[in-house]
């Protein structure tokens, strides 16, 4: 019984260290190829993981070379705004799916439902003529609008109130709280979890939307990171220590935003599991 533990310990582990290498490793050769000077070769057989004489000189020229930072700071307004409108619209939507009592609850929560299959592609025509006629084509606002609540999110936050116990509410109600009050000072505090996974979901999808801003914006100062960064590619698509470069700026303020959220990311995975 001892060894068959053993052998299945060694399993684990290696499974482990094949997802780890897997998933962490285009980072990390992406890393060390942007530290790496010119006169190294990034195509040496066998490949050469560490660099010889780490540089940041890379990240330098990119700099100088591409507004990168301008267009970083653009996806930062356009993933804020991402984040606080779908954390606010989410838990309110949810709130509302989960705790209040009204005719067609079941009906909304099926919208909210159906939403999630509707491929982008396929209402990405809509939403473009819909900018255009609000005045809002080329602008960041037009960024932020179609995606400013998900329905993933609605319902991540809906399934997380749904798992309170509805006896805390029900003193609060006997206390004469209305629904505000009880939203604001009992609901919302006990599913802090939800809405950092909310707040990681909806700032990774604006910070990589790529699509959706290269439709609707059509001046260079207002380009997001992602619409760049292909630009900084077609330019300098034979030196792979720029795009490496670029591609480690555009990805290090995801790997800070988990690092920072990921005791509320896990924690709220359990509140807002699917509830049947």
């Amino acid at each position: 019984m001892r060894a068959v533990r053993t052998r299945e310990l060694v399993l684990r582990y290696v499974l482990l260290l094949a997802v780890l290498a897997l998933t962490a490793g285009p980072f990390l050769w992406q890393l060390s190829t942007s530290l790496k000077g010119p006169t190294e070769d990034i195509f040496s057989s066998p490949p050469k993981f560490l660099p010889s004489h780490p540089t940041l000189h890379n990240y330098e020229r990119v700099a100088d070379t591409v507004p990168v930072w301008d267009y970083a700071f653009n996806s930062l307004k356009v993933a804020t705004a991402n984040v606080v409108t779908n954390c606010v619209g989410s838990a309110l939507a949810g709130y509302a799916l989960a705790r209040l009592r009204y005719r067609g609850r079941r009906v909304a929560t099926l919208v909210f439902v159906l939403a999630m299959l509707v491929p982008v592609e396929g209402i990405i025509i809509a939403q473009f003529t819909t900018m255009r006629e609000l005045g809002l084509n080329n602008t960041l606002i037009g960024v932020v609008l179609p995606g400013c609540i998900g329905a993933m999110n609605v319902l991540l936050m809906r399934n997380a109130f749904l798992n309170l116990p509805y006896e805390i509410e029900e003193a609060a109600y006997v206390d004469g709280a209305n629904a505000w009050q009880r939203f604001l000072r009992i609901a919302l505090p006990s599913v802090r979890g939800t809405v950092a996974v909310v707040a990681i979901f909806a700032f990774m999808g604006a910070w990589d939307d790529f699509l959706w801003p290269l439709i609707v914006l059509s001046d260079p100062s207002k380009f997001t990171l992602t619409i760049g960064l292909n630009y900084l590619h077609g330019t300098f698509a034979n030196d792979e220590r720029l795009v490496a470069a670029g591609t480690v700026i555009a990805v290090a303020p995801l790997i800070a935003l988990f690092a920072c959220l990921q005791r509320y990311f896990f924690r709220g995975v359990g509140e807002g599991a699917v509830k049947g």
